[in-house]
């Protein structure tokens, strides 16, 4: 065969290889590949080898609540463990137990990704502030718009194992307010044979003994878990409940409006307990060192919503979970390599996800009510460094080739409320900082103590009822098919500009306004961050699309959020959540970035002025609050000039050149180094483009 044509057959041959196998190659989904729901008040990340470890290399990220404040993480970390026994693998080796553990490093070995989508059910809004488009960083979040589908979002995720057993797991996200702080996770397993990337089937036996398990570690959260300090970023003064013992006398049961919380779902969850080293009581996470808000103030866990009984009945098995407690959170059995040296760890593993605590580690009790009396901090009770994880176990399923089972769990956060973690901690800190201080405190019930502690912590515990209620609610919402009552669509475009003497506010009309129902829109609004508390500012009717807002202050920061609401007549059985009107996600519409009333250029340079002049750091917080405490505001000032600041003695220590048309400018106290500035006499000089000159001097005192 000559050289040429043995070019021309390698030619056809690589063409037909490109043809043909590159397309597989399309369907591998990268291991490192996310997809993030930021729709309500509950927001997370799922990753597409279909678990969760929330280290991203700086914090634990993750299971974000309440999501309108910074540091709200509560994510460690999931571990997933797929399991049969009596299996034999690809290469004809037979384990009498054989296990896949869900982590990135398996990635390629013995999990492959096919797929990670979000769907959406309508295109999420597009907010601007000052003509900049702030939402085009999340332009990514969702793949495709299905108008059909009944929750806000969906992710869904595929991946093959080399157990032949393929997970699709489908994330449900919906942002009506009284059912926006969970996730509903259905997880389909279907004995595929499928054991990689590519469509060829490897395996055709059953799969005996099919076990799922997980162990999930919350920090509860990241902002309090450094109040509490000592590891418990990780999750190492975790405690671990659970409900639902009694679950089966309950299966058939409806939770009502008029019974919300009851305690017979199958849930467990975890709160940040006490660490030994601290010598407060932490309970709650209060801030010690600053006003005493609570700052963990979150319950997070899992409540099982639906177990199929087999592969042939759907029904649900109200004897599943097999397990349901807790576990000493680093300690389990190490699969390694996954080859047959490890055949012994596997089974080790089996035996943990049939209900025996590795190491003696765990249990199906009520962790905390078996040993806070006696170990306040829970790390005592297992020594694990790691902390404790909730423990949950289903099985054992034979799946015939082709054939599926179905899980469905609901997982949330709550507790009280920001306003509730500031009266409760700052009245906490006062009695903290002076001993003599009795009370009366005033608990949940209405009665009175003396013991500073038990109230806070009464107050904390009530988040055990909180949570149960959001697990309720996911039940209810299950219960219904999805069928929940809907709110209004939010306007598909909300727009703020800052203004001379007012910031306006104008948006494109809700799709939702031809419903019968649709009662109007309402205004919200910050100020100095847009992680604090919100106040409505307009309540306008249908048809309306702008509104002034006249009452700001001159160098202030704005933030706002705009809301459609309905009259509530969608909602008014009580069947799915409390009756009355219903509204859009605040999160689809508020602004990140600040607006501010901005006046006309400065028409003279004497009118120029500083302010706060002085600065007194002591008074900071009725200067401008929040995050711009230490800011000063030039006011007056030309259009165009250069800002040059200097010390008392003549060094130059920073240049702001303002060239936006305003007549404000403001400074962060900052040097050129971004250093703070210290106390001292400051001389501010200005110049204008056609050589006009002014100065100014002010103190600041810190």
């Amino acid at each position: 065969m000559s050289k040429k044509i043995q070019n021309i057959i390698s030619s056809r041959l690589i063409l037909i290889f490109a043809l043909f196998v590159v397309p597989h190659l399309f369907a591998q989904v990268p291991a490192t590949a996310k997809k993030y729901i930021r729709i309500g008040s509950f927001q997370s990340h799922f990753s597409a080898y279909g678990s969760e470890r929330a280290w991203n290399n700086s914090y634990y990220e993750g299971l974000i609540w309440p999501a309108d404040y910074l540091d709200q993480d509560n994510a460690v970390i999931k571990r997933t463990w797929l399991a049969a026994q009596d299996f034999t693998d690809e290469n004809d080796y037979h384990w009498e137990a054989y296990a896949i553990y869900f982590a990135k490093s398996y990635v390629g070995e013995s999990l492959f990704p096919m797929e990670l989508k979000q769907t959406a059910k309508f295109e999420a809004p597009t907010v601007y502030v000052d003509r900049q488009n702030i939402t085009s960083i999340y332009a990514n979040d969702v793949d495709e718009i299905n108008p059909d589908q009944i929750p806000d979002r969906i992710v869904t995720n595929v991946v093959n194992t080399s157990l032949g057993l393929t997970m699709t797991r489908r994330i449900l996200a919906f942002s009506q307010q009284y059912h926006d702080n969970y996730y509903i996770k259905e997880f389909i397993l279907t004995n595929t044979g499928n054991i990689d990337y590519d469509d060829e089937i490897e395996l055709f036996a059953s799969l005996k003994g099919v076990r799922v398990s997980w162990g999930t570690r919350y920090s509860v959260c990241k902002e309090g878990a450094r109040k509490i300090g000592d590891g418990q970023s990780w999750g190492k003064h975790t405690w671990v409940t659970r409900r639902g013992e009694d679950y089966p006398d309950h299966a058939s049961e409806i939770i009502t409006e008029n019974n919300p919380i009851v305690q017979w779902l199958r849930t467990g969850f975890s709160w940040a307990g006490q660490s030994a080293r601290n010598s407060f009581d932490n309970l709650g996470g209060p801030d010690v060192n600053g006003a005493g808000r609570l700052c963990a103030p979150q319950h997070a866990g899992i409540v099982s919503l639906h177990i199929d009984k087999s592969a042939t009945d759907n029904s649900d098995d109200p004897d599943q979970p097999v397990v349901l407690g807790w576990h000493a959170g680093d300690e389990r059995p190490n699969i390694g390599n996954m080859t047959p040296s490890d055949a012994p760890s596997m089974i080790e593993l089996y035996d943990m996800m049939s209900g025996n605590p590795y190491k003696g580690l765990g249990g199906t009790d009520r962790m905390d009510e078996t040993y806070l009396e006696s170990n306040p901090d829970p790390g005592t009770v297992h020594n694990d460094a790691g902390g404790t994880n909730l423990w949950i176990s289903y099985g054992p399923f034979d799946l015939e080739h082709g054939e599926s089972i179905r899980i469905v769990e609901a997982e949330g956060v709550n507790g009280i409320n920001r306003q509730i973690c500031e009266e409760v901690g700052f009245r906490w800190k006062k009695a903290y900082d002076d001993p003599s201080d009795s009370g009366p405190f005033t608990l949940p019930d209405g009665s009175t103590t003396t013991d500073k502690d038990l109230y806070k912590n009464e107050w904390f515990y009530t988040g055990k009822d909180s949570i149960m209620l959001t697990f309720g609610r996911a039940k209810r919402n299950f219960d219904m098919d999805y069928q929940i009552p809907q709110p209004p669509l939010p306007p598909p475009v909300f727009e703020v500009n800052s203004g001379g003497n007012r910031i306006t506010l104008s948006w494109v009309a809700s799709p939702s306004e031809s419903d019968p129902d649709f009662a109007g829109y309402q205004v919200y609004r910050a100020v100095g961050k847009f992680d604090t508390t919100y106040q409505k500012i307009a309540d306008v009717g249908p048809g309306t699309t702008s509104y002034d807002d006249t009452t700001p202050v001159r160098g202030y920061s704005y933030y706002y959020y705009i809301i459609a609401y309905n009259d509530g007549s969608n909602n008014t059985t009580g069947e799915a959540n409390p009756i009355g009107s219903l509204h859009n996600s605040r999160f689809y519409t508020r602004t990140t970035a600040p607006a501010y009333l901005r006046r006309q250029a400065g028409e003279a340079l004497a009118d120029i002025r500083v302010v706060p002049n002085p600065y007194n750091v002591s008074a900071r917080d009725v200067q401008y609050p929040g995050d711009e405490v230490n800011k000063l505001m030039f006011l007056n000032i030309p259009g165009k000039c250069t800002i040059k600041i200097y010390t008392e003695r003549g060094d130059l220590i920073d240049t702001i050149f303002h060239d936006d048309g305003s007549g404000d400018e403001e400074w962060y106290s900052l040097n050129s180094s971004r250093q703070r500035i210290v106390s001292g006499l400051y001389i501010a000089y200005f110049e204008t483009p056609d050589g006009k000159t002014a100065w100014r001097k002010f103190l600041v005192i810190r």
